[in-house]
């Protein structure tokens, strides 16, 4: 008798334990485990950066448009992938003129991928630069398309000439191929 007493007493934590396991699985309704994500601050992974050259051309005082030639190149490879063309029209007090003009910005995307053409759109925003022989320029654009992948805010620009500008600005992008 003292033997099953032991036996009993022994066997007693692990049917509890079962029942207890048990009860645990019958839980319907468990709401996920909280995870936690670090945001990226730049919005996103840099996939690449967007190279357009700019042509030359006279300042009219209200403003000018130039013709662009860009280049995406992915931030894995070294040739570019993809082309655009498109315009870059300012408005505001542009005096001068430029003989070429060069921009270079950042591509960004929530995940590492990106499909030809997905940089086209309408970027609009601010631009200031001063040349006088060899110049710098600031271009904060925002916009592109409604998907996902974006340029970076703001872009540095150097260009050869004789011109000061403070400018409304926008910049129209199309696939060239």
């Amino acid at each position: 008798m003292n033997k099953f007493v032991a036996v009993a007493i022994a066997a007693l934590p692990v049917f509890t334990a079962v029942g207890t396991a048990s009860a645990a699985d019958m839980i319907r309704n468990r709401e996920a485990a909280p995870s936690y994500q670090e945001p990226d601050q730049r919005g996103g992974v840099r996939i690449g950066y967007l190279d357009c050259r700019i042509g030359g051309g006279v300042g009219y005082v209200l403003g000018s448009a130039k013709e662009a030639d860009c280049a995406f190149t992915s931030a894995i490879g070294s040739e570019p992938i993809d082309s655009y063309t498109g315009a870059v029209r300012k408005m505001g007090i542009d005096l001068g003129f430029t003989t070429r003009s060069r921009m270079i910005w950042a591509v960004f995307a929530p995940t590492a991928g990106y499909h030809h053409g997905s940089l086209a759109g309408l970027y609009q925003g601010a631009t200031a630069e001063a040349t006088l022989g060899a110049g710098i320029g600031a271009n904060i654009l925002v916009g592109g398309t409604s998907g996902s992948i974006h340029l970076q805010t703001v872009s540095v620009s150097g260009q050869l000439g004789l011109n000061v500008a403070a400018t409304g600005t926008s910049m129209t992008l199309t696939p060239a191929n």
